[in-house]
């Protein structure tokens, strides 16, 4: 039985928000060439939406960052760093698991179907990342924990089971998890895909909340007033390549690409 260290922490300080570098990106699944040479410079603190249609590339390129697939040809910077591999002798060379595990601590990563421990509580699925990378002792870690969920407003349901919370508490739980390590930047996967309908605003206003406070974001959403609202750049992705971005009064509204144009056309 999980015992509540009722004491909330004052907030922890964000992180210093860091910059994203893709670096001429090919990824191949057999013969489909899924990503075909993505450059992408995101600036710290920028929130870029990324938007498409379906099989465009556009999950495996957050894949592709947090090195959850590693790339055939190119690589991804983080702050200036490689992730996942090193430089010897001229050549890039994978780095240890290890060493890609902490690396990868740095970039928190919120996926679609919320990825939760249906084992633990709210409480302890946010506490667990720090606890098991050794970055915080357990009372340490639940009382971090609890700070987040008051961010995302679930302080009240720390005690609870995910499969006692609806989709929308759930996704806010995992955002909450994504915060705990601190990460530089944090990639969204679609995060409102799996919601119902009237769920969808929750889990947005949280997103807003990252985003007005500065963080590294990175979004792949079809939520196109989302992308409006909240993107200080929009990027649209097809066939595995980036056809257009730039911001989104430009990319929304006056897109230059034809299969840009085609494509908002039938989502707007």
């Amino acid at each position: 039985m999980t015992v509540l260290n009722t004491e909330v922490p004052p907030a922890a300080e964000d992180p210093a928000p860091v910059g994203v570098e893709v670096h001429g990106v090919h990824k191949w699944y057999g013969a489909q060439h899924v990503l075909d040479g993505v450059d992408l410079t995101l600036a710290p603190g920028e929130v870029t939406v990324v938007i498409g249609p379906s099989g465009s590339g556009k999950s495996t390129l957050l894949r592709v960052i947090n090195h959850l697939e590693q790339p055939q040809r190119g690589h991804v910077s983080l702050g200036g760093e490689p992730i996942g591999v090193r430089r010897h002798r001229g050549r890039l060379k994978e780095l240890s698991e290890r060493r890609i595990l902490a690396q990868r601590s740095r970039i928190g990563f919120v996926f679609q179907n919320f990825n939760l421990f249906p084992h633990l509580t709210v409480l302890d699925n946010v506490a667990a990342a720090p606890v098991a990378t050794g970055r915080l002792r357990r009372p340490e870690a639940q009382r971090l924990a609890l700070d987040l969920l008051e961010r995302v407003g679930l302080a009240e349901k720390a005690s609870a089971y995910p499969r006692q919370l609806s989709g929308g508490q759930q996704q806010r739980v995992a955002i909450a998890r994504a915060l705990a390590l601190r990460p530089g930047v944090i990639l969204f996967d679609e995060p409102t895909s799996a919601l119902d309908p009237e769920l969808v605003g929750e889990v947005l206003a949280v997103i807003k909340d990252l985003a007005a406070g500065g963080t590294t974001l990175v979004v792949v959403t079809h939520e196109i007033g989302f992308a409006r609202e909240v993107a200080d750049r929009v990027v649209f992705m097809d066939g595995g390549r980036i056809l257009e971005q730039g911001p989104p009064g430009e990319v929304l509204d006056r897109p230059r690409h034809p299969r840009t144009r085609e494509f908002l056309s039938r989502v707007l």
